[in-house]
């Protein structure tokens, strides 16, 4: 089979693996899926979905960099309007900081389902669920997404590993309600089949927990490097409120007493880039075809937590402002 025809037939997402990504603005985005390929070939492979966070709760400051296989050939079904129909699982191990600014890790189990049903495509990573109202057309390179996010935040709500972030007590799980939109556009770097993604997404508390947002701007890309071997990178920044640095990151002098850690009221004073991340992931298709089958998938990720948030108490002097992530799965596509 010619090079080309292979490339054509790969579909991978590549995201940074993640927990709320920016825990999506959740602080962390939700990975593109390349669904234009099906454009260069009669019967290309349907776009691989991005692996989610950890299962535990999708709030955890990671950007999705697992990968999921690609779909299985679009068949002769050449007269449909809309992008092929499928369902993606996948599970695996994840290992990350126990709360975000921690220096403790923690190991946790991940689980994702993401599908397609008549061009409008749906994930769920954790707790989060994401909906894409933007009908894909069978063959376009350029794919314009938008919809709503609904997000479980559970950080600092148990697993604290530090005993004087311990004695502040555990936050209250807060319901988060948001938007999400992007491009990207498939055939620009390296040959017709690889993709770039630019994305914002956006949450507010609705639960009246720390009454603020996030906004998490992404930019990844992902390439084939043979029919059975992909890689994609990515790279975002997480934008709070006030609400959030006061709630997650603030000291209070009660908190002071009974933890021992100094009083604390920078994070809340002022909106706040508050961390970055940059990931690296990686697919390999055990049955020597990313297109079907099992899929080994695998992801780290650096982030750096900056300004306000680095210098609060909880990640200055109980945790660390770098912030390591990885993670290794299986992927199957229906």
């Amino acid at each position: 089979m010619p090079m080309p025809a292979i490339f054509s037939r790969l579909a991978v997402s590549a995201l940074l693996l993640c927990a709320a990504a920016p825990a999506q603005a959740m602080d962390g985005p939700l990975g593109y899926d390349l669904a234009g390929l099906d454009a260069a070939d009669p019967a290309p492979g349907q776009p691989a979905p991005p692996f989610p966070a950890p299962a535990r709760w999708q709030d955890r400051e990671i950007d999705e960099a697992i990968l999921l296989p690609a779909g299985t050939p679009e068949g002769d079904d050449d007269e449909r309007k809309w992008a092929r129909d499928y369902i993606s699982v996948a599970g695996g191990v994840i290992t990350a900081p126990s709360y975000n600014g921690s220096d403790d890790r923690v190991i946790l189990p991940g689980f994702y389902v993401r599908g397609r049903l008549s061009g409008f495509s749906f994930s769920t990573r954790g707790t989060n669920l994401q909906v894409d109202l933007i009908r894909q057309r069978r063959g376009q390179k350029t794919d314009f997404k938008f919809g709503p996010i609904i997000n479980l935040r559970s950080d600092r709500t148990g697993r604290i590993k530090d005993v004087q972030v311990e004695a502040l007590g555990e936050k209250k799980v807060a319901v988060e309600l948001g938007i999400s939109a992007g491009v990207t556009h498939t055939g620009i770097v390296t040959s017709g089949y690889d993709q770039v993604g630019l994305r914002v997404v956006g949450l507010a508390d609705i639960s009246g927990k720390h009454d603020s947002w996030v906004v998490s701007p992404t930019i990844d890309y992902g390439t084939p490097l043979s029919k059975r071997a992909f890689i994609g990178v990515s790279a975002s920044m997480n934008i709070y409120g006030k609400g959030f640095g006061r709630y997650y990151f603030d000291v209070d002098p009660l908190g002071s007493a009974a933890s021992g850690l100094p009083v604390y009221t920078g994070a809340g004073r002022k909106v706040t880039a508050g961390k970055y991340t940059l990931g690296l992931a990686g697919a390999y298709g055990l049955s020597g075809d990313l297109r079907k089958g099992f899929v080994l998938i695998g992801g780290a990720q650096y982030g750096r937590m900056l300004g306000r948030f680095a210098d609060s108490p909880i990640v200055a002097d109980a945790g660390s402002a770098d912030q390591w992530l990885g993670g290794i799965g299986l992927a199957y596509q229906f």
